[in-house]
């Protein structure tokens, strides 16, 4: 690595840290919104434990989503969200990967 690379990501992380520390306040700050999950479900027309073998988590897990007791992160929020924005596609994509004899995601 040379020198000039190196001395930015040192400095990169001693600002990391800084606002960590509430020392220094970021450049920019990014808010997602998890999605709700059983009006994202309800768009689709689906059954908890449809919507739920679909996209390849217990039913419990839905439930506990939809009653925001615990929120979706990671590949399961993202892929709630393709299901928020287009919903028939979503649908129509995990049906043709179900036709394929693969019906798990991840």
């Amino acid at each position: 690595m040379n020198k000039e690379l190196f001395a930015d990501l040192m400095e990169s992380m001693k600002e990391a840290v800084a606002i960590s520390k509430g020392e220094l306040a970021p450049s920019r700050l990014f808010t997602v919104a998890p999605p709700d999950v059983k009006q994202v479900r309800e768009k689709t027309g689906l059954s908890q434990s449809a919507f739920a073998q679909m996209i390849g988590v217990k039913v419990k897990t839905l439930q506990n989503w939809e009653q925001h007791r615990r929120q979706p992160t990671g590949a399961a929020a993202a892929l709630l969200t393709i299901f928020d924005r287009v919903p028939d596609i979503a649908v129509k994509a995990l049906h043709a990967a179900g036709d394929q004899g693969d019906t798990s995601i991840g």
